[in-house]
């Protein structure tokens, strides 16, 4: 079951609203990466990473790690990836369908605060989102993705290693 394992890596954000669908395009990137498929799901979540999270609260087997890829706007550099610990993920997107939500990052501090969860937020810094349908990236997070990525693999390279 793909939510029955030690590592999910979910892809959140919307692919018809420019730079939202960052999370989307890493884990496709991800997707012709070879992981031990007994440990580790990369998912694309797309706009219903709340079910998701929901559900993981719900269930009594929980994985050990969870690696969200979202865009964000704090202000950086267009492109820049960074991590976020879910206290600082920005409130100027709560109408939005990715992670800025407060119900998900309500969902990520239960996870991790009472479920024993560790949660990593990987952040993309955008350069916009359209208020209307505009699929694809702009140029500076595009050229991002591979970089996330590499993220997210040595994240999960280094948590199988410990558990070995």
């Amino acid at each position: 079951m793909l939510m029955h394992k030690e590592i999910i890596v979910l892809g959140c954000g919307n692919i018809l609203f420019g730079d939202d669908g960052f999370g989307s395009s890493v884990v496709e990137h991800l997707q012709g990466c070879c992981f031990p498929a007994d440990k580790i799901s990369v998912i694309d979540a797309g706009t219903s990473v709340r079910e998701i999270l929901f559900d993981l609260i719900l269930d009594e087997q929980r994985p050990r790690k969870i690696i969200v890829i979202d865009a964000v706007d704090v202000k950086r550099k267009p492109g820049e990836i960074f991590r976020i610990d879910v206290e600082e993920l920005p409130r100027n997107k709560v109408d939005d369908f990715t992670l800025h939500d407060m119900p998900t990052s309500n969902l990520l501090r239960e996870l991790r605060d009472l479920c024993q969860v560790d949660v990593v937020i990987i952040a993309g810094q955008v350069e916009s989102i359209p208020e209307m349908v505009r699929p694809g990236l702009s140029d500076a997070l595009a050229r991002s993705v591979p970089v996330a990525a590499e993220e997210v693999l040595k994240l999960c390279d280094d948590s199988i290693r410990r558990v070995s």
